[in-house]
């Protein structure tokens, strides 16, 4: 023990050893910065800021802040000037008055709150400011702190034996968590779906009459399809308490799929030492997976094989597009 102490101290004595010690006080708080980004969007600064005519002096924005009747300044700057290290947001000194001037950006736009869904409004805002609120929500973060109990006894997994019972079985019992998780799923399937349209969707769509989205939550991914590919009947498939929240969708109805065709399954393939933008974030989502749902995971293209053989689809073909999911069509023999 002495000697791994002294190996310790002596070790602080070299740069790559400082550069170590940075590393691991990094991602030690980097809870910090996904606890900066909740603080944002509840108190809508993403929104405030990219509404304005020009940038904002930091008394303005805390003035636009809704709900706030004693909106503190200084606690505000604080959280601003970690955002702008992070460029979420821009800042410039007032060259007369000598103020500082905050603006958004490209990265804060995505932050924006989005327009409540109905069935003629395009919602045409991509914003990850759902998940974002969802997975910082205390039912969401607080199961990572089980983790480690987890890994040593096994059981349910930590957000589930917290909430007592399986993930989706306490959404059907909770309107609070069923909107929480419903309107997280919707915005990144927006994102996904028109993604996928852009780059494969005349591969995926052409020639086919109908489409069944298993566990398709609200539908919005399902409508983007019928709305680009009309000739399409939409069908969309979840539990009960999921599609009594769903709006209606002009082409999408709610029925038990069909046998028969190929399957589209859109969902993250894990890539452990891959270099693309999104693989570690999808290495990331593997973990939240064993943290959230007893024996959910995310898979690598191997254990995706593996899956589709054992249920009767031994031909696939994965298709990489810009998001976090890929494409998978899975062929019958």
């Amino acid at each position: 023990m002495a000697a791994a102490v002294k190996g310790a101290i002596l070790a602080v004595d070299n740069d790559a050893s400082f550069q170590d010690q940075a590393e691991i006080w990094k991602y030690m708080l980097n809870f910090g910065d996904s606890m900066a980004l909740k603080c944002a969007v509840e108190l809508r600064l993403p929104d405030i800021l990219h509404s304005a005519d020009g940038p904002m002096t930091l008394s303005e924005i805390a003035a636009a802040i809704p709900d706030a009747p004693s909106p503190q300044a200084s606690h505000l700057f604080r959280v601003l000037r970690l955002l702008v290290r992070r460029k979420i947001f821009t800042s410039q000194e007032d060259k007369v008055s000598g103020e500082t001037l905050y603006g958004p950006t490209k990265l804060s736009s995505w932050l924006l709150h989005e327009p409540a869904p109905t069935s003629d409004s395009d919602s045409s805002i991509m914003t990850l400011a759902p998940m974002l609120i969802s997975e910082n929500h205390p039912w969401h973060a607080n199961p990572w702190h089980k983790l480690s109990e987890f890994i040593r006894e096994g059981g349910l997994a930590p957000l589930e034996k917290e909430l007592g019972c399986l993930q989706f079985d306490f959404a059907a019992k909770n309107p609070l968590y069923n909107k929480l998780l419903n309107n997280a799923m919707a915005c990144t399937a927006r994102i996904t779906i028109r993604t996928l349209l852009s780059h494969c969707g005349d591969d995926l769509f052409n020639g086919i009459g109908s489409v069944v989205d298993v566990g398709g939550g609200t539908g919005r991914f399902i409508s983007e399809i019928v709305k680009s590919y009309p000739h399409i009947k939409g069908i969309n498939f979840d539990r009960p308490h999921v599609i009594s929240t769903a709006p209606a969708y002009p082409g999408v109805t709610h029925a038990i799929p069909e046998k028969g065709g190929k399957v589209i399954i859109v969902d993250i393939v894990v890539e452990a030492d891959g270099k693309g933008v999104f693989d570690d974030t999808c290495v990331v989502f593997d973990v939240l997976m064993l943290a959230h749902n007893t024996g959910g995971k995310e898979r690598t293209e191997k254990e995706w094989k593996s899956l589709l053989d054992q249920s009767g689809f031994p031909r696939y073909k994965i298709t990489k597009i810009p998001a976090l999911q890929s494409v998978i069509e899975a062929y019958p023999n």
